[in-house]
């Protein structure tokens, strides 16, 4: 059911042996992987310093944008579940010294709680 579930969106834990690994050459020193959540190709993944939002693009994935986010220059961040008509959930984070959120869409299955909490525990 993986490529199933991808399809349609949902998201799934990854392993943490293997973020850490991944993103061995761009964490700071001392920094460590606590969680991270897969969305098809993109990625949330959670440090005990920073968020990543992990963007494959292109057909073959190999252009990868990695947008890092300090926990402590989040001012406040939105969840909006999905509805009956919308089936997409949405999630929005305000970074200080911005008008704009960072805005990620969050297709129908991800797991808009576990993220919610992820960021609540490490930003607050």
């Amino acid at each position: 059911m993986g490529l199933f579930d991808a399809i349609l969106g949902n998201s799934s834990e990854v392993d943490l042996s293997e973020l850490q690994q991944e993103l061995g050459p761009i964490l700071a020193d001392n920094e460590s992987v606590h969680m991270g959540y897969k969305l098809i190709r993109d990625m949330f993944v959670f440090t005990d310093k920073r968020l990543i939002l992990i963007d494959k693009q292109g057909m073959t994935g190999k252009k990868v944008s990695y947008h890092s986010i300090a926990y402590k220059s989040m001012t406040h961040f939105i969840v909006e579940t999905a509805g009956t008509f919308d089936m997409d959930a949405e999630l929005k984070i305000y970074i200080s010294g911005t008008e704009q959120p960072i805005v990620k869409e969050l297709k129908k299955g991800t797991d808009v709680i576990g993220i919610q909490k992820a960021i609540a525990n490490f930003s607050l």
